[in-house]
C-alpha cells in the first residue's frame, strides 16, 4: 500500500464517528492465559471498546466480539496479531498436540 492510500484510509477512520479514538499501536497488554488457564470473563476495560489479540501458540479460539457476537477462529498461527475487537476469549485449544498451555498464549492489546 502506498503512503497516499494509507493516509487517505487513515483519514477515513479518523472521520468515522465510531472510531473517534483510532489507535494504530497498542499502549498496554494483558495476559489472558495466566498459568495457561483461560480467564473467560469479560476482559477488563472493554465496556466501551474491545481489545485486539496476540496469539503466542498455534490454536483454535472462540471470542466474543465487541458487537456481542460469538465467533470461532480456526488454525490461528503462532505469533499472529488478530486485528479484531473482542471483549472476551471464551475458549481455546492448541493445534500443536505437543504444545502445553502456558502464560501469554493469548494477550489482549489495548
Amino acid at each position: 500500500m502506498d503512503i497516499v492510500a494509507y493516509k487517505k484510509g487513515y483519514q477515513n477512520v479518523q472521520k468515522n464517528d465510531q472510531a473517534k479514538e483510532a489507535r494504530v499501536f497498542a499502549h498496554d497488554a494483558v495476559n489472558l492465559t495466566p498459568g495457561g488457564v483461560l480467564d473467560t470473563t469479560t476482559i477488563d476495560n472493554t465496556n466501551s471498546r474491545g481489545v485486539c489479540l496476540y496469539i503466542g501458540q498455534a490454536m483454535d479460539l472462540t471470542v466474543t466480539m465487541e458487537s456481542g457476537t460469538s465467533v470461532s477462529y480456526k488454525s490461528v498461527a503462532a505469533g499472529s496479531f488478530l486485528p479484531i475487537l473482542v471483549t472476551a476469549v471464551t475458549a481455546y485449544t492448541l493445534t500443536d498436540t505437543a504444545g502445553t498451555k502456558a502464560d501469554n498464549d493469548i494477550l489482549g492489546l489495548y
